[in-house]
């Protein structure tokens, strides 16, 4: 089954314990949105959170594309009764579910047979997708196997916070740079997980800045993981949406270029002609997969 094309270039964080944080983000201008039952809400509070979470998602008419539930991870007492509350109460509602901390596949297919036997027990017309959070030393070494385990997978989150804490990282900040460490802290986890999410169709996006008083570095932090080749970043404020959805989107400018230099190639085509130049630039069909990657996002988005 094709997964869905969703944008996700920006997934914004909202305590699924606030009534008052779920009811703001139901009208922000943002591409994704997820209700946390995790580490936003404390371990007395889960159960509610839950009740709370299914009365926003039914309650609120929203304007993010993407409703998405982040749960607890497969190896505590709270992932089991996540799942099926929140799909029981507010399946058709939801787009994605979001696991954390995911070690392996199978922790990725206990999500998957869960949604499987609820929504053929609730005759729920759309297929909940899997978002999963690679933030443990063991998921990171185990990132193929876990992008190509399931149908319902559609994107692999750099968790960079719980990945410090799990690699005995000594950093200061969640998502900050190091000036010890030049010039950027966590290439090899954004490669690696890049490249794992694009060999098996899903979408790579990187984890969250916790400082978000500093819009500077925040969108430089975007700018390197676009350029990397991942799809957004999360933000945990809502000062953070327009930069990461900026960021995360082709210039006016460059699908203008993009379109042109390939309908020049498809001209150029039809003549027998392999390569050519456009305003002193060459255009073969290496470069039109470059194009073609440009003018997808651009429709995605409605450019």
């Amino acid at each position: 089954m094709p997964r869905p094309r969703r944008l996700r270039r920006c997934q914004l964080s909202v305590p699924g314990s606030s009534e008052k944080m779920m009811a703001k983000s139901a009208g922000l201008d943002c591409d994704h949105v997820f209700l946390d039952l995790e580490d936003a809400v404390a371990p007395n509070s889960k159960s509610d959170a839950r009740g709370m979470i299914v009365e926003a998602l039914n309650k609120h008419d929203w304007k993010p594309k993407t409703l998405c539930v982040r749960i607890n991870d497969v190896e505590t007492e709270y992932c089991h009764d996540d799942i099926i509350e929140v799909v029981t109460g507010a399946g058709d509602k939801l787009d994605t579910i979001m696991l954390t901390k995911a070690k392996n596949a199978h922790d990725v297919m206990f999500v998957h047979m869960m949604l499987d036997q609820i929504e053929a027990k609730l005759g729920l017309k759309n297929r909940i997708g899997i978002e999963c959070l690679i933030e443990e030393v063991e998921g990171m070494m185990n990132v193929e196997e876990i992008a190509a385990c399931s149908d319902r997978l559609e994107c692999l989150i750099f968790g960079m916070g719980d990945y410090s804490a799990s690699q005995v990282m000594n950093i200061q900040n969640i998502g900050g740079d190091s000036a010890s460490y030049p010039p950027d802290l966590w290439h090899y986890p954004r490669y690696k997980l890049t490249i794992a999410c694009r060999a098996n169709g899903l979408d790579p996006v990187d984890g969250p800045f916790a400082d978000f008083r500093d819009p500077d570095f925040f969108r430089t932090d975007c700018e390197r993981g676009n350029v990397l080749g991942m799809v957004g970043k999360w933000a945990i404020h809502p000062s953070q949406i327009e930069i990461a959805q900026d960021a995360f989107s082709p210039s006016a400018k460059a699908v203008s270029t993009a379109r042109k230099q390939q309908k020049a190639y498809d001209e150029a085509l039809e003549q027998g002609l392999g390569a050519i130049q456009v305003d002193g630039v060459m255009v073969d069909a290496a470069s039109v997969r470059i194009l073609q990657n440009i003018i997808d996002k651009a429709e995605l988005i409605g450019m």
